[in-house]
């Protein structure tokens, strides 16, 4: 991996922690996701429409066709994700989302898109993974299985994970190749890729207009903050496809998780700061061996 994509990562890791405490402070819903669309869509429309003005255009049904396709898979993505929140604990879902999706992604690389990779990338995944799993809770996971009610949570916490880890992959892989192969700018196919969220998310967020209008006004301010910087991590993260195999590039997104234990330990207080910090240490080594191999 070439020093300016793992650059290119690691400033999107540090992005992608911060915005994702904003979002877990507002702590909303389908309505926030649709109100960060359209903070996102004002925030960015002169980048937008300067660099497409003359691109755009010249799109064809291919490069529409994997707009909408990003747009309806990171739909899926949030859905799936929300309603595992809804029936599982978030210490459950989100690492084994995170965890799950660059594996599947980096398989996808090798198996469909001709990548190798070296033993030593193998290496870095396998740690990547094993620090999300550590960061997760470890060992405890497994205690609660000896409780039904914590069974019954942990099995549907581990299926809404891997089940959203699969869209995570599907997203990666199909924005990765437009990026990639089809030259597609990585703003461009982020900012109109927005628009399809926005236009999938109306009319489930207009649903009820009275409660989506009092949730904006107590949320605006983290929709806000998400709408700004969330764009930049993904695009720095598309960048870094441009320049290294997806197969490395996938797993090592994961740095996120590092900058989000350590953040969630210290300025948090957040329980069982050893245990997150091991984790953090695996994910480090494992996007160290992944840049090497």
């Amino acid at each position: 991996m070439p020093l300016s994509a793992f650059a290119l990562i690691l400033l999107a890791g540090i992005i992608h922690a911060g915005w994702n405490i904003a979002a877990k402070k507002a702590n909303g819903d389908v309505r926030f996701s649709f109100q960060t669309s359209v903070f996102n869509m004002l925030i960015w429309a002169p980048v937008g429409i300067t660099l497409g003005w003359n691109v755009v255009p010249g799109w064809g049904l291919t490069e529409w066709g994997f707009v909408v396709l990003s747009g309806v898979l990171h739909i899926f993505y949030f859905i799936v994700l929300l309603r595992g929140y809804r029936r599982s604990d978030l210490t459950v879902v989100y690492p084994l989302a995170r965890g799950s999706g660059p594996l599947l992604s980096s398989l996808a690389a090798v198996l469909f898109l001709g990548e190798r990779i070296s033993a030593v990338g193998v290496a870095g995944i396998a740690g990547v993974v094993g620090g999300v799993f550590l960061v997760a809770g470890g060992l405890k996971l497994w205690r609660k299985a000896h409780d039904p009610v914590q069974r019954e949570r942990v099995v549907k916490g581990i299926r809404y994970g891997v089940l959203t880890g699969g869209f995570i992959a599907a997203y990666t892989v199909t924005d990765s190749y437009a990026v990639k192969f089809l030259a597609m700018s990585p703003i461009l196919l982020d900012y109109f890729g927005n628009l399809v969220r926005m236009v999938l998310l109306a009319p489930v967020a207009l649903k009820d207009r009275a409660t989506t209008a009092r949730m904006w006004r107590a949320q605006w301010k983290y929709a806000l903050l998400v709408a700004a910087v969330s764009p930049v991590s993904y695009v720095l993260v598309l960048y870094a496809v441009q320049q290294a195999p997806i197969s490395h590039v996938a797993p090592a997104r994961e740095v996120s998780m590092l900058f989000a234990a350590l953040i969630g330990g210290h300025l948090l207080r957040e329980g069982d700061r050893l245990l997150r910090l091991l984790g953090a240490l695996f994910i480090a080594a494992g996007v160290v061996a992944l840049a090497l191999g």
